[in-house]
């Protein structure tokens, strides 16, 4: 399918789905791609992965309610981020071992939630590998007014964010509250995941949040520009993605993942300053080959 195609489709009202998809993979990615900074910048990566599980309750609650699945999954992730910041105050046990306690407990409680409700298992394979075809309108809304929330919560607090990534102890002399920022972050990181998981599915999530971030951080060294780098590779992907799934009937979150992924192996290969190649002649400086001459000369 050639691309005048794709977008003719895109305007076709027998495909109304096709565009809601489009925008609900762009509204994703674009929050996710700022928020997934911090979380690389953090080394949060596995927080990511947590709290896609973490909210799986939530959506099997709001399921079996036939209620929202964003509005379901958001009141779990917040409610296990909130618990995961009060537990960790006990230094007895760090931190990722209590992630790993209560998020994985969250998805098992998930799991028996949604087993209990008839054709549960095709349901929970929408859950874990998304089904962004079937988007109700109500979500498409819900997510782009949560979008507009997380950016500027983000954008308000991202000095704040900054100066704990850089030195926890140093911001916390300084008068911040460590334990607070923590808590909004946590909760930030909840609900972008919470309104990806429609695009891509819980084992998928994590890509979205921190790929397009990790791309961004191998092209530029300033934070401000990584910042608008990583959504601007998020949509770029999630919309290749989507062009190719429909071009070749395969499923949209894995595509939309290995599209990413291939962004960030390019990036990784051959970025300005720290791509593989780049580093490759930082190593190995080019001698010119009449050196040896005009050294032999100058002597």
């Amino acid at each position: 399918m050639g691309i005048a195609d794709f977008v003719r489709d895109l305007f076709n009202p027998d495909l109304a789905f096709l565009p809601k998809a489009l925008l609900m993979a762009v509204m994703a990615s674009v929050v996710c791609g700022v928020i997934g900074c911090h979380v690389v910048l953090r080394g949060m990566a596995f927080i990511g992965d947590a709290v896609a599980h973490a909210v799986f309750p939530g959506v099997a609650v709001a399921f079996v309610l036939q209620g929202s699945l964003v509005i379901g999954g958001a009141v779990a992730g917040v409610i296990t981020a909130v618990l995961v910041a009060v537990f960790s105050q006990n230094r007895r046990v760090k931190e990722d071992a209590v992630i790993g306690v209560f998020f994985v407990a969250a998805f098992a409680l998930g799991i028996v939630i949604i087993s209990r409700a008839p054709g549960y298992a095709g349901s929970l394979q929408q859950f874990l590998f998304g089904s962004i075809t079937g988007i109700p309108d109500r979500d498409l809304v819900t997510v782009a007014v949560t979008g507009v929330v997380l950016l500027s919560l983000t954008f308000l607090l991202h000095r704040q964010f900054v100066a704990v990534s850089l030195d926890r102890e140093m911001a916390r002399a300084t008068g911040l509250a460590v334990f607070a920022l923590d808590l909004v972050l946590y909760v930030l990181v909840t609900l972008a995941v919470v309104i990806s998981l429609q695009t891509i599915g819980n084992i998928l999530v994590l890509a979205l949040l921190i790929t397009p971030a990790a791309t961004a951080r191998l092209l530029t060294d300033r934070l401000g520009v990584m910042m608008l780098l990583a959504p601007l590779i998020g949509a770029t992907g999630a919309v290749v993605g989507l062009y190719v799934s429909w071009t070749w009937d395969w499923p949209v979150g894995g595509t939309i993942v290995l599209v990413l992924t291939a962004m960030f192996l390019v990036a990784w290969t051959a970025a300005p300053r720290h791509g593989l190649l780049a580093r490759r002649r930082v190593a190995t400086p080019d001698v010119h080959p009449r050196a040896p001459a005009l050294a032999e000369g100058a002597e």
